[in-house]
């Protein structure tokens, strides 16, 4: 039949459409933008940024010591590869660190802004309306006033003259809602950007920001002049330095001293310096600076730190036809407590005394072993009994052969090559212990002599544009942390009426009702409350608690 409808007909409820694969990719991107901006992301990433910061304090970074590296490779042959290849001994320049570091920078930027905005929009609108029933909040307080509603008003509103009020009528009624403690949220809104300022200038400083360390040995030393990379012996570039443009001075140590405790713990390490910068370079001006640790010399925008001492012994190899070759060079301390230290020297001989290239390389002179400050012998074995220079003594092997100074190839100033020692390029000559002054002779009439030893300084170079920045930051920190956590957060809201239970013919009066509430904390706002009511009413008692 026209205008029936088949019963028969099966009605479908409509369905969605089925999304499409842009818009599933749209809301994932979404979702995942919403994660990473939320405040648990943010601390659980500056967690992880601390947690993965820990190695580089534990273990030995390339970008501080590469020696130090090798080694702890070396003496780990199955854990250190491992470390190596997660990138434990470059930890701060690794992918991850990298990543985490990016991640949370994001988070804090994607957590600041909208809630920057959300602050903004509150301080500028008005306070909450007052709520229907006062009487729930955790404080009230309710009392009559003599006179008119408006008098009530000139009493009330001058009690909040510094708090954000707004005030409503609604014929003789009158509600004022105030609130104060919007600085705490401010605070906060300082610390986090604050925080955001610190990863953006430490990232600032890692970009056009170097480091390089450097050993000068005391006492008429030939010092360093900063021009190039190549003076240092570890040079840490950031991306943007291609060591063309490093910040010129020249320094020189003229001595070093160590304060010892009876125990040999260290107390202070003194290091005078002379050093040239800016017009002094022109006018070949030394100035003098007593350099400490942490306490760094500052010039033309870098800073020098004393980071560490040693000693460097001195030799005197005496060849068959009497000419001499004297050298002074750094040995590493193995001992920390004690510094016993190693390392190895190695002479060429002079021009003309052999008359081929080839014989001359054959009769090269190496000196490898140890170095003891304050000596103590167990038998023939060198020990060392206290860090300060009080009666030194080394423990050598001389050899002779090829040393490598003709191969072109680097060679560990601390260490001998050993694959030259088991080819037999180099053949052990002698095993002494001396004190300074004495020598041993060599089957071929060669003298090698123990002079004695020089302290040496390890000074370290810091460049960076941005430490006057993470310095403001870090006290916009601390003051946005402090005011976050000592300002309140509280409303109060008051309502005046006419009090409708007085007699026509009495003096007419006013209720007042006061709610308050600390949105934050209730502990320890009470008082302030109590307060509050007595401005507007002085016979007002606070409850006894």
């Amino acid at each position: 039949m026209t205008g029936t409808r088949d019963l028969t007909e099966q009605v479908t409820p409509q369905q969605p459409a089925p999304r499409g694969a842009p818009s599933k990719a749209i809301a994932l991107v979404r979702k995942g933008w919403r994660n990473l901006t939320s405040m648990g992301t943010a601390l659980a990433l500056l967690f992880l940024l601390a947690l993965g910061a820990i190695p580089g304090a534990l273990l030995p970074q390339n970008s501080l010591n590469a020696q130090a590296v090798r080694e702890y490779i070396a003496d780990r042959p199955t854990l250190g590869p491992i470390l190596d290849r997660l990138g434990m001994f470059d930890v701060f320049s690794s992918f991850w660190f990298t990543a985490i570091y990016a991640l949370l920078f994001i988070s804090l930027v994607g957590c600041i802004v909208p809630r920057a905005a959300e602050h903004w929009r509150q301080m500028r609108a008005p306070v909450v309306r007052v709520p229907r029933n006062l009487g729930r909040l955790p404080h009230h307080e309710r009392f009559s006033l003599p006179g008119a509603p408006r008098d009530a008003e000139a009493t009330v509103l001058p009690v909040f003259s510094r708090w954000r009020h707004t005030v409503r009528r609604d014929g003789d009624v009158i509600e004022v809602s105030a609130e104060k403690g919007h600085l705490r949220e401010a605070g906060n809104l300082v610390f986090h950007v604050a925080l955001v300022g610190i990863l953006a200038a430490v990232a600032i400083g890692r970009v056009f920001g170097y480091e390089g360390s450097v050993i000068v040995v005391a006492n008429g030393g030939p010092g360093f002049c900063t021009g190039s990379p190549a003076v240092y012996d570890s040079f840490r570039a950031g991306h943007s330095v291609d060591g063309t443009d490093l910040t010129p001075f020249c320094v020189r140590v003229n001595d070093f001293r160590a304060d010892y405790l009876s125990t040999g713990q260290a107390e202070m390490f003194t290091s005078n310096i002379d050093y040239q910068a800016g017009e002094d370079l022109l006018t070949n001006e030394w100035r003098p600076y007593t350099l400490r640790v942490n306490d760094p010399l500052r010039v033309e925008g870098d800073r020098l730190y004393l980071i560490g001492h040693g000693f460097a012994p001195t030799f005197t190899v005496t060849f068959p036809n009497g000419e001499t070759r004297t050298e002074t060079l750094q040995f590493a301390p193995e001992d920390a407590t004690t510094f016993l230290s190693s390392g190895a020297m190695r002479f060429d001989p002079p021009g003309g005394l052999y008359s081929t290239q080839e014989e001359r390389r054959q009769n090269q002179i190496a000196i490898e072993g140890l170095f003891a400050p304050t000596a103590f012998f167990e038998g023939e074995l060198l020990t060392s009994v206290f860090p300060d220079m009080q009666n030194p003594a080394v423990a050598i092997d001389v050899y002779k052969g090829d040393v490598g100074l003709d191969a072109g190839r680097p060679q560990n100033i601390f260490t001998l090559d050993q694959s030259m020692i088991e080819q037999d390029r180099l053949v052990q000559q002698a095993r002494v212990n001396l004190f300074p002054g004495e020598s041993t002779t060599l089957d071929d009439g060669t003298e090698v002599r123990f002079d004695g030893a020089e302290k040496w300084a390890s000074l370290q170079v810091s460049h960076d544009p941005a430490q006057g920045w993470v310095l403001v930051s870090a006290i916009a920190m601390t003051l946005g942390l402090l005011v976050s956590l000592l300002v309140k957060r509280r409303r109060v809201w008051v309502r005046i009426a006419p009090d409708l239970g007085t007699d026509a013919g009495d003096k007419r009066r006013t209720v007042v009702e006061i709610g308050g509430l600390a949105r934050t904390d209730q502990a320890g706002w009470g008082s302030e409350f109590d307060r509050i009511c007595r401005r507007i009413s002085p016979d007002h008692r606070a409850p006894d608690m």
